[in-house]
């Protein structure tokens, strides 16, 4: 059946071909480029793309479904280094047929690939038929997301910029080795913080926030337009660290190390249920404690001695961006965790008030249309406002740099100059109370050295040698 489909799809579409291959040579100056791949049985075999990288270079990888080495879904094929660094557990990809679709490349494109390779593809060793509604889904999302597919060879900074603010390009993987490593060794609390668009554009607007960005100590890349944004400046984010996956990972990892966690936020009765549901996942999982997010701010002493007398490591808060950034950043010099995150509506979803987008509508990276859907009249400034804004600042912040990566005066001026007078107010990303008083400024601990600030506005991170996170 695939070999049928893949010569049907070849002589349909036999005049994009002749178009490419043109397109190819005139870029290039070479219509393929070739490489020497291996499958079932470890039988090599050449996959062909074209040379110069754009849209429907993959196209011609059909021939080799044509002649057997390829199925349309199945793991990916291998190279001759990774055909000798193969564990035994491994081994399963020599028995059946590579594919050039597969689930671990599909959340690959999006960000979502937390798991392990073979994990995701082993799924496919039963089954490789097209015709099957699994497999099918498969393909069709990964045409879908064909567009925000990673390059192999772009580059992937340990850290980079954002409208200015810097971002650890961690995998999920190593946030949570880094977590762990805090829990164990800081003395004072760590601060850290998920950026997604919205984020970056209030940001942009609000100095306060911003301070408090600059003085983390770990930021992480959350969402789809991180990586779209990414891309527009030529390179790549690793993999999409949003705190709702990192959530359950967290709890895992906790158990394992005998860590225990303080959920701060979000309605009534919320962040208890949210509990109640991870400890049902985790039995073994240390809650030292709930609160809601509602408390006015004379309760505000009593709230932090709660978390301190509790003996929590970690502490979550969900009270919406910038709010739960703002106060952590306030009280941090008093609190005695060693780890303390804002998390957004992370508690509405693991509590079950409002459901969490279908896996394969994450994987296709529309989780903020599910949203939006959700809760139209809250959301829609943010998403169909703010998202088109975030990539207007994304593409003109592409302007020249010179030197060690800052603009000159001349070229910010005139970016300057091009920037709209425009202030949007995006809402908070939970519902939170709105009657708390914040502080004029962040408080931050003398004892606590900003990371960032040494860093001036504009600066192109990603072009310097990455630095290391924490300290």
């Amino acid at each position: 059946m695939d070999r049928a489909v893949a010569g049907l799809t070849l002589a349909l579409l036999f005049p994009v071909l002749l178009v490419r291959a043109v397109i190819a040579y005139l870029s290039t100056g070479q219509v393929f480029e070739s490489e020497d791949l291996f499958g079932r049985s470890g039988a090599p075999f050449t996959v062909r793309t074209f040379a110069d990288g754009g849209l429907c270079s993959r196209l011609p990888h059909l021939v080799a479904v044509c002649c057997g080495h390829l199925r349309f879904v199945g793991p990916r094929p291998l190279t001759s280094d990774e055909i000798g660094r193969l564990s035994s557990r491994e081994r399963w990809r020599l028995k059946v047929t590579p594919g050039m679709f597969s689930l671990h490349r599909l959340r690959a494109a999006t960000g979502i690939a937390y798991d392990p390779e073979h994990h995701l593809d082993q799924e496919h060793v039963q089954e490789q038929h097209l015709l099957t509604k699994k497999n099918l889904g498969i393909v069709l999302r990964s045409l879908l997301v064909h567009g925000v597919s990673t390059d192999p060879q772009q580059e992937r900074p340990g850290e980079f910029s954002l409208l200015g603010v810097h971002i650890s390009n961690f995998t999920m993987s190593q946030a949570l080795d880094w977590i762990q490593e805090q829990v164990r060794t800081a003395t004072t609390a760590r601060l850290i913080c998920f950026v997604n668009p919205a984020c970056l554009n209030t940001a942009v607007e609000d100095q306060q926030y911003r301070d408090v960005l600059d003085g983390s100590d770990l930021i992480l890349p959350d969402g789809i337009g991180i990586k779209i944004a990414s891309q527009i400046h030529g390179f790549t984010v690793q993999e999409n660290v949003n705190g709702t996956d990192l959530f359950p990972r967290l709890c895992r990892r906790a158990v394992a190390e005998g860590i225990s966690l303080y959920l701060l936020g979000a309605r009534p009765g919320v962040a208890a249920q949210a509990a109640e549901e991870m400890r049902r996942r985790f039995p073994e999982l240390l809650i030292a404690g709930t609160r809601s997010g509602y408390f006015a701010p004379e309760e505000e002493p009593q709230v932090i001695e709660e978390i301190n007398a509790s003996g929590a490591e970690i502490l979550l808060v969900a009270m919406g961006a910038p709010r739960q950034e703002l106060w952590l950043a306030r009280v941090l010099p008093s609190l005695q965790v060693r780890v303390a995150m804002g998390v957004g509506g992370l508690f509405d979803f693991y509590s079950g008030r409002i459901p969490r987008a279908p896996l394969w509508v994450r994987e296709i990276g529309m989780e903020w249309v599910w949203r939006l859907g959700q809760e139209p009249q809250r959301m829609w400034r943010r998403y169909l406002v703010g998202n088109p804004l975030f990539l207007y600042r994304v593409w003109q912040d592409r302007a020249p740099t010179t030197g060690k990566g800052h603009p000159s005066e001349t070229e910010q001026v005139n970016a300057d100059a091009l920037v709209p007078d425009v202030t949007v107010s995006l809402p908070p990303t939970d519902m939170s109370p709105h009657h708390w008083e914040l502080p004029d400024r962040p408080v931050a601990d003398p004892s606590r050295p900003i990371r960032r600030r040494d860093v001036r506005p504009g600066q192109v991170a990603h072009h310097g040698a990455a630095r290391r996170v924490g300290r």
